[in-house]
């Protein structure tokens, strides 16, 4: 066998032995993908594990929770006796899950990206969070601003209240409506850089009732918001 018999037979066993580590490396799930985010997730993980950095953490299973001890953390957040506190309760029959300050705490990480998202004209972003009805509002109101060659600059500045108003769960569906106080620096630029909208400098109050819902049946089970107004 001449040198560059053997220099090619090197070269080709060389090839070989990476191919086999790369296969052994490649495709494998090492368990720290970044999963799609879901601010509203938190009501979806199993029974006693809460989030921690990412992961799911089991936690110790009350396993004497019965009668009205499984309504607690309802009545800690509606007092008994109220309207809401009996809608919320009705949903917690229908879903053991659904603990109100979770969802609000998820509510709240999905109305900042909403918002933002709208101001950023980010479709991907609201695609995920809204409903169909919604998200068809969302982008005509959009490609309306685009048409016109307008762009909207927004600073969330944060919230300032929120709070559950209504919740129920009929058939499938579960819905629950959420009030919003948040401060915002908005301005709406024309296409010379002029603004005819809002303020740059100013924070600005405002005020929102959005109801957000998910089908039990549906394949994608996370909430999304179905429904705005705006609070006068």
């Amino acid at each position: 066998m001449g040198s560059s018999d053997f220099v090619t037979l090197f070269f080709l066993v060389a090839a070989v032995l990476i191919f086999f580590q790369l296969r052994s490396v490649l495709g494998r799930r090492t368990g720290n993908e970044k999963q799609p985010f879901d601010p509203l997730a938190q009501r979806d993980l199993p029974k006693g594990a809460a989030r921690d950095d990412g992961k799911v953490v089991t936690l110790p299973r009350r396993e004497d929770a019965t009668g009205e001890e499984r309504f607690s953390a309802v009545d800690a957040y509606a007092p008994a006796g109220t309207v809401l506190n009996d809608q919320l309760r009705e949903l917690l029959r229908h879903d053991p899950s659904f603990n109100p300050k979770e969802f609000l705490n998820g509510a709240k990480i999905a109305y900042e990206m909403i918002v933002m998202a709208y101001a950023d004209a980010d479709r991907k972003t609201l695609k995920g969070l809204l409903s169909r009805e919604v998200f068809e509002g969302f982008e005509s109101a959009i490609a309306d601003r685009e048409s016109r060659g307008e762009t909207v600059k927004s600073t969330f500045v944060g919230i300032e209240k929120s709070e559950i108003t209504q919740a129920s769960a009929r058939d499938n569906e579960e819905q629950v409506t959420v009030r919003i106080v948040s401060q915002l620096i908005t301005a709406t630029y024309d296409k010379d850089g002029t603004i005819i909208d809002g303020d740059a400098e100013a924070v600005a109050e405002v005020n929102d009732v959005w109801t957000f819902a998910r089908d039990v049946r549906s394949r994608d089970p996370n909430w999304k918001l179905i429904a705005t107004e705006a609070e006068q």
